[in-house]
């Protein structure tokens, strides 16, 4: 299982806001299969089987951004690639939870 966490920066824009660039970015994974994702403030998780799901992802949502009008597209991308067990994210948070403190 891989999972990783994205997050890309429209750089440039006549506006402050990204929300409608990342929107867009988003929605143009919608359709990928193998892939599940969960959009938070400030990324948004992937986890697929490989990590050629992982960068097909990345790929769509850069491709998407530019095809928006946008020249420059600042891409962070974080990779947790597993082989000795299947841990979702979800999995991984709970993990954690259970070490703090009054959980």
């Amino acid at each position: 299982m891989v999972v990783a966490e994205i997050s890309l920066t429209p750089i440039g824009t006549a506006d402050s806001s990204l929300s409608f660039y990342i929107a867009k970015s988003i929605e143009s994974i919608n359709d990928i299969k193998g892939v599940k994702h969960i959009t938070t403030s400030m990324g948004t998780i992937l986890e697929a089987d490989n990590m050629e799901k992982i960068f097909e992802c990345a790929k769509a949502m850069n491709e998407t951004i530019h095809r928006l009008g946008v020249k420059r597209v600042g891409i962070l991308l974080k990779i947790d690639s597993r082989t000795d067990k299947v841990q979702s994210s979800q999995d991984k948070l709970d993990s954690v939870k259970k070490h703090l403190k009054g959980s």
